[in-house]
């Protein structure tokens, strides 16, 4: 993955928007160490495979950048994304790094089915 380039990334955005897509959206603050400091208060959301179709997509800010989705019934939104790439299967892959390189926020659009 290469730091997101605001025009491209929107581009990209653009392309997958008004047809059905497969949504991938995951945040975690270290839900999968939280048993290392019991005092750390650890949350995250996770959903994957979700078919939807957006209007319009939105890129902003200056990095860390957020990312929306406007549906005809809501938004779907990603904040805190740093990192993204087109892969081999045509799919948007952005990722949220900490400062570690550690994920902290997830969110892919593809025209088929996660594995």
């Amino acid at each position: 993955m290469e730091p997101i380039l605001l025009a491209e990334a929107q581009s990209i955005i653009d392309s997958f928007a008004g047809q059905d897509v497969y949504l991938h959206l995951e945040t975690t603050n270290g839900a999968y160490a939280s048993h290392f400091d019991e005092t750390f208060f650890s949350a995250g959301a996770y959903i994957r495979n979700a078919l939807i179709q957006y209007e319009h997509g939105k890129i902003t800010g200056a990095g860390p950048y957020r990312a929306g989705l406007k549906l005809s019934i809501g938004w779907v939104y990603a904040e805190g994304l740093t990192h993204f790439e087109v892969d081999g299967q045509g799919r948007l892959l952005m990722a949220g790094l900490d400062p570690a390189g550690k994920l902290a926020v997830a969110l892919e659009i593809s025209k088929t089915p996660f594995e």
